[in-house]
């Protein structure tokens, strides 16, 4: 017999991208996912393949020093009978000198990039033939991989979505921002394995690294490390909660994270300036599913960050409500991280599921600003000595809040907070634009038994009483319409809870703030009023808020937080109520004009009223979304918008890809900053 010549050979994209689900990442490579067989076709040329007379094997390799030993190289020769443990090929269909091959990786295989190999032989004589390259991802959809989720839905949204709402606002105000996760456009997905390539973690052991990219828990600290460039590890992002931002991109400003991450490709792998933590989780999630790890960005409300890990946050006051001293431990407005789904066979005991990564850098874990993966459950149970970083979670969701009061004469007074931290823990629900609220996957029912035997296992006293405990209770209230450029109302509400008359003082203060819990100037402040209070009753003490005194001093963040002081005169106690009154943004309206089709001319009308009296300079619109707009699109206005006017331009698209799209803005000008809005889009196919 001569020689069995390997002549051309088909990787064939389409069919596996499709059974794959990795069709939309538009490669002109083979992507697919372990432990499900994909097909290629050999073509020989001269003679077909012989049974008996000749035997074929392939080799498949990743990483700079492939070895059996370390699972990142296997050889195998082709079978009838394919085992689950190893990879396999096996013979699908002959037809001449055409040979249809299907080959399967074990579920626990490495992921990244891979050679392929064919060996023949003949008789005593072998040839080797390199076939090309492919890549191997997560699957979700292998019951015996590690990251693998039952629901089809969760999968599609989890894995799969590439569009995504993230929660900002206040407990009291909550509201979503758009987000383009963009983890199949073009060149994402390289750029995702080359953070990987270029982790330090790599570059002290090629080897062991590769060897350990079988497992999600490992991947997921790397990632959560490499998005920020907190360790000088050539990380993705810088983060800054203050401005100036001049010298890069305000964290307001980015509604997606594709951009993000070929800014950090094309610069030569330099941080991209600026994140905040929304923007830090959300390119997260973007590498995650990329990789193939089910994943979602998740909001914290009122999250601790407890510096000295004693579970109690100390706020030191004067008493016109002002700050009397830097305190390093802060309370957050909010707070996002991601939830990855998968396994821990590293831990004894059911912690399998949603794991939290936190990619923004707050404390380092193991010498490496990261911090996770941490089973959801074991934060609800107040196992705090699992791995990863689990007291630094509780406290974000569990620390109890102590307000203590500085007088004039030196003398301080403690009012502690009923619960207030770890409220609507919040994420996008699965297939819908709703909120799902998972509090309930982070702790127990306030009050309940379970959620005292959790503190007492974590060796935390929980300080803070219920309201209906009290004898004075003291809440803020807003009126409706707290609008930028509009003038609005707080109030401090009083309830007396007992069955005799109380007398007491109050006083109201505002101030501008930022959403990492720094405070700015005042913006309001009211006389000490004394109330006299019959039993069981209610009174309101008014403070109104003025445009004027806050328009020079709003953050970007647009927060102003009100702080309401009552002393009791009969105990001489003192209570204190905060509140973060969210100052609205206008609404961006999204026509869509014509009907939408895959490849057929679509037209946005995009369009914003100036709420404020002065006018609004330097306009710019930025348009994008996965499907539909190939990346992003600037509008910039040539002219200001006066007072009142309409900021209005029409958009041409030519949709890509069928199905439910998000075309999502942001509007920016030197006036008024990050506002944003979204249209969902139904994109019909394409008539055959």
């Amino acid at each position: 017999f001569a020689d069995l010549v390997l002549d051309t050979w088909d990787l064939q994209l389409e069919r596996n991208g499709r059974e794959h689900r990795t069709a939309d990442m538009g490669c002109k490579q083979l992507v697919v996912r372990r432990g499900q067989p994909f097909t290629i076709t050999l073509h020989f040329s001269g003679r077909g393949y012989e049974e008996g007379v000749d035997k074929l094997a392939f080799n498949v390799e990743t990483g700079p020093c492939p070895s059996e030993t370390s699972g990142t190289r296997s050889h195998f020769a082709m079978t009838d009978c394919p085992e689950e443990s190893c990879w396999s090929a096996v013979i699908q269909q002959q037809d001449g000198e055409s040979l249809s091959v299907s080959l399967c990786s074990p579920p626990s295989t490495r992921i990244g990039r891979y050679t392929l190999t064919l060996e023949t032989c003949t008789e005593y004589q072998g040839s080797s033939f390199h076939i090309g390259h492919f890549i191997l991802l997560f699957n979700a959809w292998h019951p015996e991989d590690t990251v693998f989720l039952r629901d089809e839905n969760e999968r599609r949204e989890y894995v799969l979505s590439q569009q995504g709402l993230i929660y900002q606002g206040t407990c009291d105000y909550i509201f979503s921002v758009p987000w383009n996760f963009g983890q199949f456009e073009d060149d994402i997905l390289s750029i995702c394995l080359n953070m990987l390539d270029i982790n330090p973690k790599h570059l002290r052991d090629q080897n062991r690294d590769c060897s350990r990219r079988n497992d999600p828990v490992y991947i997921g600290r790397v990632v959560s490390a490499m998005v920020n460039c907190n360790d000088e590890d050539r990380g993705v992002l810088a983060g800054r909660w203050n401005d100036p931002y001049d010298d890069g991109t305000n964290p307001m400003s980015w509604i997606g994270s594709v951009d993000i991450l070929k800014r950090w490709k094309d610069f030569g792998c330099q941080p991209v300036k600026y994140g905040q933590c929304w923007v830090f989780a959300a390119v997260a999630c973007t590498v995650m599913r990329c990789l193939g790890v089910p994943t979602r960005v998740v909001t914290n409300y009122n999250s601790a960050h407890d510096t000295n890990a004693n579970l109690t946050i100390d706020h030191y006051l004067n008493e016109k409500g002002g700050q009397e001293r830097q305190s390093w431990d802060k309370i957050w407005n909010f707070h996002c991280w991601v939830e990855s789904w998968m396994a821990r066979p590293d831990l004894a005991g059911d912690y399998d599921g949603w794991q939290v990564l936190d990619p923004t850098p707050q404390e380092k874990s193991e010498g490496v600003f990261c911090c996770g993966p941490a089973p959801v459950k074991a934060v609800k149970e107040g196992d705090l000595q699992l791995k990863y970083d689990i007291p630094f979670i509780f406290a974000e969701v569990n620390a109890d809040v102590v307000y203590w009061v500085v007088q004039a004469d030196g003398m301080q007074k403690q009012s502690i907070q009923s619960s207030v931290v770890g409220k609507h823990i919040s994420t996008k629900s699965v297939g819908k634009d709703s909120r799902e609220d998972i509090t309930h996957n982070y702790k127990y029912p306030e009050g309940s038994e379970e959620e005292r035997k959790v503190f007492a296992k974590a060796e935390h006293e929980k300080k803070s009483i219920p309201e209906e405990d009290e004898a004075l209770h003291l809440k803020i209230k807003v009126s409706e319409g707290a609008n930028k450029g509009c003038d609005f109302d707080v109030f401090a509400v009083i309830n007396n809870n007992t069955d005799v008359e109380r007398v007491c003082s109050v006083r109201l203060c505002a101030r501008t703030t930022s959403y990492n819990g720094t405070t700015g100037p005042q913006c309001g402040l009211t006389d000490l009023i004394d109330i006299d209070l019959e039993p069981r009753s209610e009174k309101r003490v008014p403070m109104r808020i003025l445009y004027e005194q806050y328009k020079d001093n709003l953050t970007q963040d647009n927060l102003i937080k009100v702080v309401a002081l009552l002393t009791d005169h009969q105990t001489g106690d003192v209570m204190v109520a905060v509140r973060d009154v969210y100052v609205e943004n206008p609404p961006i309206k999204i026509r869509i004009l014509g009907e939408p089709m895959q490849n057929r001319k679509l037209v946005a009308e995009i369009s914003m009223v100036n709420p404020l009296e002065v006018p609004l300079s330097n306009c710019v619109f930025v348009v994008e979304g996965s499907g539909l707009t190939h990346g992003q699109r600037v509008k910039q206005l040539e002219e200001p918008v006066e007072p009142q006017a309409e900021a209005k331009f029409r958009l041409d698209l030519m949709p890509h890809q069928s199905g439910l799209q998000k075309l999502m803005v942001d509007f920016e000008s030197d006036q008024l900053r990050g506002v944003k809005g979204y249209r969902n889009v139904i994109i019909a196919p394409q008539p055959l």
